[in-house]
């Protein structure tokens, strides 16, 4: 078959897959291995020259997350990939293959509490100053071009946003960017590559928590860039990735490969159940509002429905009510696990204000449009009567 004409279920479980032992092992196995070896000085010489596909030492390359590169690459509509220790060790590699002193960059306002951090915190001791714009704002989005000067380089943004949920115009940014020569970076983590794929937008780069979806099961931290450019793909490898350090064990890639096998039916479960729970709550008498691309209310839902093929696993929720209600909220579900980040099976629930976003003072909360009570639920895979139940004795305590 060629795969080439493969639709999204499938490679997930074939992308980019080789013959990989002469033992014909349904599943690759694991190189869990630091070092590889040599026969001769002129067989290093092909390896270190590119001439030749073979390994050298995990850190520049491994089979196995080689294997979850290429098949991440092929998921996103990339020529190339790179998997990192974690999210943020990808989010801050790409940033700073991009950015030089006396560069800017472009955020959006609304974006994960460490990557805030390091655009408003990190990169200012490098000289590399930022911009904060409401990206999700039509008339923002109409006039950035007043925002960006000759040393803007990057333009940054999260869609869906974490945890306001909003929706963020690809196509729009990237026609604004690469008409003054700037980079688009996308962070797809929320989405996954099931739902939406920027990089077919024209988005220069996207980058995932592979911890979330990618792996499913809360048992991995990760992360990868991906990017239609494999000229940057190499630099992103060899003089950030290599030289900083932030390798991905193969272990880890192994899973995340096993992950990436049930993401589709996974992600439809994510979706099916959120969208039950956001109706529910968008009628429960203490509940304020509701943010959640399914629902027809919701600000960004033409332009979610339009370039993405679902609305994800994500909500967020206002109370009628107190911080101090909130907290009961999160203190007393039971089935719900009060924990940061998202994406596994089971449901998770978190006051951002608190836990994830806790690099936004209250004015910034504020000033971002989101509030010290707002509650962020990933939805799991459970039933969604039990999800419900459980929310609904908590909502009834306060």
């Amino acid at each position: 078959m060629d795969m080439n004409n493969a639709k999204i279920n499938t490679l997930l479980i074939h992308g980019a897959s080789e013959k990989n032992n002469s033992k014909k092992a349904l599943n690759s196995p694991i190189y869990m291995t630091s070092t590889f070896t040599f026969d001769s000085i002129d067989d290093v010489e092909k390896v270190m020259s590119f001439e030749s596909d073979d390994y050298v030492y995990t850190r520049g390359n491994n089979p196995t997350l080689r294997l979850f590169e290429n098949r991440m690459a092929v998921l996103e509509g990339g020529k190339g990939a790179v998997a990192f220790a974690s999210g943020m060790a990808a989010i801050s590699s790409v940033l700073f293959s991009l950015l030089s002193p006396k560069d800017n960059i472009v955020i959006n306002k609304t974006i994960y509490g460490s990557t805030y951090t390091v655009a408003t915190k990190l990169l200012p001791k490098y000289n590399i100053d930022y911009k904060c714009i409401d990206l999700s704002n039509e008339e923002n989005l109409n006039n950035l071009e007043n925002l960006i000067d000759e040393n803007t380089k990057v333009i940054y943004f999260e869609t869906p946003c974490n945890p306001t949920l909003a929706i963020i115009d690809i196509k729009k940014v990237v026609k604004i960017a690469h008409k003054h020569n700037i980079k688009v970076v996308v962070d797809n983590t929320f989405a996954s590559p099931y739902l939406q794929r920027p990089l077919t937008q024209g988005a220069d780069i996207v980058v995932h928590s592979a911890t979330k979806y990618i792996c499913g099961h809360g048992d991995v931290v990760a992360g990868v860039a991906i990017s239609k450019d494999n000229d940057y793909i190499m630099k992103l490898k060899f003089d950030y990735m290599c030289e900083f350090g932030g390798v991905l064990s193969p272990f880890n890639a192994w899973l995340l490969l096993r992950g990436l096998k049930t993401l589709s039916v996974r992600m439809r479960e994510h979706q099916k159940n959120a969208m039950i729970l956001a109706e529910y709550l968008e009628e429960h008498p203490k509940v304020k509002k509701v943010y959640y691309p399914g629902l027809l209310s919701f600000s960004g839902h033409n332009l979610a429905k339009e370039q993405m093929d679902g609305f994800g696993g994500v909500l967020s929720f206002e109370l009628n009510g107190s911080l101090t209600d909130a907290k009961k909220v999160v203190d007393n579900v039971k089935l719900l696990k009060l924990a940061v980040s998202l994406g596994d099976c089971e449901s998770l629930i978190e006051l951002p204000s608190a836990m994830t976003h806790r690099g936004y003072d209250s004015e910034k909360l504020k000033e971002f449009g989101m509030s010290e009570s707002l509650i962020r639920i990933s939805v799991g895979i459970e039933d969604i009567s039990d999800i419900i139940n459980d929310l609904d004795i908590s909502l009834s305590m306060i």
